[in-house]
């Protein structure tokens, strides 16, 4: 999975996935820009990581699901590593809160589709203009795009199944220029997200149901995506690739 000399861009790059996944790309060879949205000290933290291992990257905040600051990110990528931009990770995303459909208004139902899909759409446009032959996009849905994810997640669910769509779409438009588009759908990662929206109870049933009879580990995703965003998978594109234990079969 040699990316020597390549450049990625990773989005929600400093805490959990996003940090496990940078930090993995960068013990490749790759140079990273770690985007973050407000907290400075996770991303410094990443960045020094990476360092230590001796890898190379930057951080830069920028909210993505606006465009203005998209192109500050753009910007502040090719200003430090140049025009061309190899491996794109639209990991950006959240579940924000559980909510059933009687519970959520609209503007709930908007930010949690803007927070994931119009991210992935904004960055993977500004970003491919940057792409030559061989470039790869690695875009990270969910289970839940599968099986529509637990309670109250239908807003987030919704909006990961879309990213799975649209993976396989930007995959046909783009494979004529030799780029690559998957996506990864991750099953019950041992990370932040869980802790904070799903109990132990719900944990444990769901790890005791898994045929691994555990749950995943951030840095079996981010080494997905390494295989990935390398020559080593070059014809494999406009997959939704399950990283889930067996629990859910595509």
């Amino acid at each position: 999975m040699n990316l020597k000399g390549k450049i990625a861009i990773v989005t929600g790059g400093t805490r959990d996935i996003g940090k496990a996944i940078s930090i993995k790309l960068a013990k490749e060879g790759a140079k990273v820009v770690v985007n973050y949205y407000s907290n400075e000290a996770n991303a410094k933290e990443t960045l020094n990581a990476i360092k230590s291992a001796g890898g190379e990257a930057i951080i830069v905040k920028a909210d993505v699901t606006k465009k203005s600051e998209v192109d500050k990110l753009i910007k502040e990528t090719i200003g430090n590593y140049g025009e061309t931009i190899d491996v794109l990770v639209n990991n950006t995303g959240g579940l924000v809160a559980r909510k059933t459909i009687a519970e959520m208004d609209e503007a709930f139902f908007d930010k949690v589709i803007k927070l994931n899909l119009n991210s992935t759409f904004l960055v993977t446009q500004a970003v491919l203009p940057h792409m030559k032959s061989g470039a790869s996009i690695v875009n990270i849905a969910s289970q839940a795009g599968r099986d529509g994810g637990g309670g109250g997640s239908i807003a987030y669910a919704t909006s990961k199944g879309a990213i799975m769509t649209f993976t396989r779409g930007l995959a046909k438009e783009v494979g004529p220029k030799n780029i690559r588009v998957n996506a990864l759908c991750p099953g019950m990662i041992a990370t932040t997200f869980h802790d904070t929206f799903t109990t132990d109870e719900v944990r444990e049933k769901v790890a005791g149901m898994t045929p691994l009879r555990r749950e995943g580990s951030a840095d079996e995703i981010a080494n997905a995506v390494a295989c990935l965003a390398s020559s080593e998978t070059s014809f494999i594109t406009g997959a939704n690739i399950d990283i889930n234990g067996g629990l859910v079969f595509s």
